[in-house]
């Protein structure tokens, strides 16, 4: 008897908002053929990016680390070299991998170095800068303008899109007879917004919905939000929101064109393999005076779209116990494959989720993070480090160099009420609860941003005073199936456990060479230490 084969595809937009997806909210964007694959497999009603940027985002996506910890926190820094992206861990256990599409992940610009990464077939291989590569000078030029379609029309088969399709067409049907793990990385929504006709005329005259938060005055808010918002200022005054236009057609064309494109690929794929749909982030989209993505935990840019079909799994089913994250897709890809969760991973299978709508996620919050969001221009605020946390209804937001922000997002579903000085007992206890799950996943994870001063915030009552050596732990790395077992500086031995006192102090506990010897050979092994 044959055995069945295990065919992945993983399929990603950019800028793609949760809410820019029918079966999310009806707001009079079309997406049918994302609205048919939740019908035919599970949609995750709270789901959020480990951080709302593009390369970040997809470091979270990628390698199953969060950016901090995989080195690659701001757009145009490659993670680093000890850090294994799922290709490379699928082919190393004898799964055929292609990735198709946007990477930006290299460390290079927008368009990526041309260079297949290790782990994935160099043959599908097509970044944005072959795309380029491929045309004349004026069509590069023509391709990168936003105002090319002011201009002219665009023929679908110009666009990066459908060369991305057509590509990922070839390879499930070269490789059908096989197991394998495709991504399909489309660019749109993103801008420059080229999208041929229908969807370039679809949205004319359409408005997205002004919600009550394109009218917050940023009043109780983070400075650095307000310095933001102030770079939409003009002659020095704010605009008036009621006047602020709504109006997006391109990049709302681009939004039904990239549901189409997605439609085809869905159509092309085996009945019997599992399909994976999200975007990197969302888009602010004038949401509380904003624009674009940045330094903000907001659900109009840090939540995103998130499906699943699989054939034995639920079908048209919603998943509202908790917050999904994008840090659990990499073990879970490897869940359906067969493979152990590595240690060094910092996420966990959902897989059983997508059978039981009433099971747990892997852990009960979703963290988000930033730190930076360009790292070769300035015009994106500069350092503005974030750690926040949601477990699908409060968020917390702590913003290192500004005011934080604490949010009940089911009384308060426009984010608009900052609670951080709460005097309520209870809504404190919450905070206080997310606010220790911030610290102890930073510490967990190894975060290199950790230290007392995210402890220290001045609405938190009761919090050890500052100290140089804060939790006083060494947390090493765990990345056993690429890099031996790494050694513990204390006695030059192979460490016992990851995580363990940085300092032993000693004195008095032995008095010969041969004790000390006996003593740090045996002293990591005890569990019962701290």
């Amino acid at each position: 008897m044959s055995k069945e084969k295990t065919q992945v595809i993983f399929i990603m937009t950019d800028s793609q908002r949760w809410d820019m997806v029918g079966c999310y909210r009806n707001t009079g964007l079309s997406t049918p053929c994302l609205d048919a694959l939740a019908a035919d497999g599970v949609r995750y009603e709270k789901a959020y990016t480990t951080q709302p940027v593009c390369g970040p985002a997809r470091v979270g996506l990628f390698t199953g680390l969060y950016p901090s910890s995989a080195e690659s926190w701001a757009n145009g820094m490659a993670f680093g070299e000890n850090v294994k992206t799922i290709g490379q861990r699928l082919r190393d256990s004898g799964i055929h991998c292609a990735y198709i599409g946007k990477w930006h992940l290299d460390g290079t610009d927008y368009f990526g170095n041309g260079f297949c990464p290790d782990g994935w077939d160099p043959e599908y291989w097509y970044d944005m800068r072959r795309y380029l590569e491929e045309m004349s000078e004026d069509d590069r030029i023509m391709s990168r303008r936003r105002d090319t379609m002011k201009l002219t029309s665009v023929d679908e088969e110009f666009t990066y899109g459908y060369k991305v399709l057509q590509r990922a067409k070839a390879f499930m049907k070269a490789h059908d007879n096989e197991d394998y793990f495709l991504v399909i990385s489309f660019d749109e929504p993103h801008g420059p917004f080229l999208c041929p006709a229908p969807y370039c005329d679809m949205y004319a005259d359409y408005s997205f919905p002004r919600d009550p938060n394109v009218f917050d005055t940023l009043e109780g808010k983070p400075d650095y939000q307000k310095v933001w918002a102030s770079q939409k200022y003009k002659n020095g005054k704010p605009e008036d929101p009621s006047k602020v236009s709504m109006k997006a057609r391109y990049f709302f064309g681009c939004n039904s064109f990239v549901d189409h494109l997605i439609g085809e690929a869905v159509a092309a794929a085996p009945a019997s393999s599992v399909i994976m749909y999200t975007s990197d982030h969302g888009d602010m989209h004038h949401a509380h005076g904003l624009f674009a993505k940045g330094p903000a935990c907001y659900d109009e840019v840090s939540r995103i779209p998130f499906i699943i079909r699989d054939p034995r799994g639920v079908r048209g089913g919603v998943y509202k116990k908790g917050a999904a994250s994008h840090i659990d897709v990499v073990p879970t890809i490897l869940d359906y494959f067969g493979i152990p969760k590595p240690k060094v991973l910092e996420g966990a299978s959902m897989r059983q989720t997508l059978y039981d709508l009433e099971a747990p996620l892997p852990r009960k919050y979703a963290f988000i993070e930033f730190s930076r969001f360009e790292q070769d221009h300035d015009c994106f605020g500069g350092f503005q480090p974030m750690r926040a946390v949601t477990d699908g209804r409060y968020m917390l937001s702590v913003n290192l160099m500004s005011a934080d922000e604490f949010y009940d997002t089911l009384n308060d579903p426009y984010e608009m009420n900052n609670l951080i000085n709460t005097e309520d007992e209870e809504l404190m206890a919450i905070r206080d609860g997310l606010h220790d799950a911030i610290l102890d996943r930073m510490c967990a994870d190894r975060d290199p941003f950790r230290g007392y001063y995210w402890e220290c915030r001045p609405w938190r009552k009761n919090v050890p005073a500052p100290s140089w050596t804060y939790r006083n732990y060494t947390r090493q790395r765990e990345e056993e199936e690429y890099e031996p077992r790494q050694l513990d500086y204390e006695n030059g031995l192979e460490m016992y456990r990851a995580q363990r006192p940085k300092e032993i102090n000693t004195a008095g506990k032995y008095s010969t060479l041969r004790e000390m010897i006996d003593f740090m050979r045996d002293y990591d092994k005890d569990s019962s230490r701290n």
